[in-house]
């Protein structure tokens, strides 16, 4: 038996008698042997509680990074929605068939986002080809392309305004009413105000002027604090 054994029942024989002479109980190995196990059940407890506590920090601090993470990716897609609309509101600014130059509007985006990856891949294509490669041609075939892939996506009010944007940029007047009539169509859009504005220009140009007029009217009368509605108010002065 190795001296640290010896002294660890030592220790243990001194503290049984001692407390025999309270008790008066004889000290047997039995009880030492007893008190021992109890020492060392003790301590796989707490070992294991330690261990416990330890692994609980640990899933803490990963979902604290997951959710930062989260936030993070959330900001970035927010911030990217921004930066389009800007993008894409400047092409109607453009005498027609013009080419897009950078300047740039203030818009904003309360857009939904899709749990489909190959969705959200897609349309980030379509985006950044109008963001980082000024591509406008490949722009339009690209949004195109992902609204007949994906016609009920979340993204469609919005792809169909760029389109529309892009169209009427390019004097494709008829393709261009027909994507911003999607979006006038689409009661909570945060671009419906500016596409009912572009129908109203567009019959305007046609020379459909009761048209003009109901889509200018409509244009105030639903967004009377807005941009467009000012927009609108300036045609509809001109139209009389």
């Amino acid at each position: 038996m190795s001296s640290n054994k010896v002294m660890r029942k030592l220790a243990l024989v001194l503290l049984m008698s001692a407390a025999t002479q309270v008790v008066a109980a004889p000290v047997s190995a039995a009880n030492v042997d007893s008190l021992e196990r109890m020492l060392e059940a003790q301590g796989q407890v707490q070992l294991q509680m330690q261990r416990r506590l330890e692994q609980m920090s640990s899933d803490i601090d990963e979902l604290r990074g997951n959710v930062e993470r989260n936030s993070y990716e959330i900001k970035k897609v927010v911030d990217r929605q921004r930066d389009i609309y800007r993008e894409v509101d400047n092409l109607s600014r453009q005498p027609a068939k013009a080419e897009p130059t950078d300047a740039k509007k203030e818009a904003t985006s309360s857009e939904a986002f899709s749990s489909n990856t190959d969705e959200n891949a897609a349309y980030e294509k379509a985006v950044n080809l109008i963001l980082k490669e000024k591509d406008y041609k490949g722009a339009t075939k690209a949004f195109q392309s992902f609204l007949t892939t994906y016609p009920n996506s979340v993204y469609k009010p919005n792809a169909s305004y760029w389109l529309g944007q892009l169209f009427f940029a390019q004097n494709q007047l008829a393709d261009a009413a027909t994507n911003f009539k999607v979006v006038a169509d689409t009661k909570d859009s945060s671009k419906r105000a500016d596409a009912l504005l572009k129908l109203g220009v567009i019959a305007e140009r046609g020379n459909d002027i009761a048209t003009a007029k109901k889509y200018y009217q409509e244009v105030i009368k639903a967004y009377p604090n807005s941009t467009s509605a000012n927009q609108a108010k300036t045609a509809l002065t001109k139209l009389k």
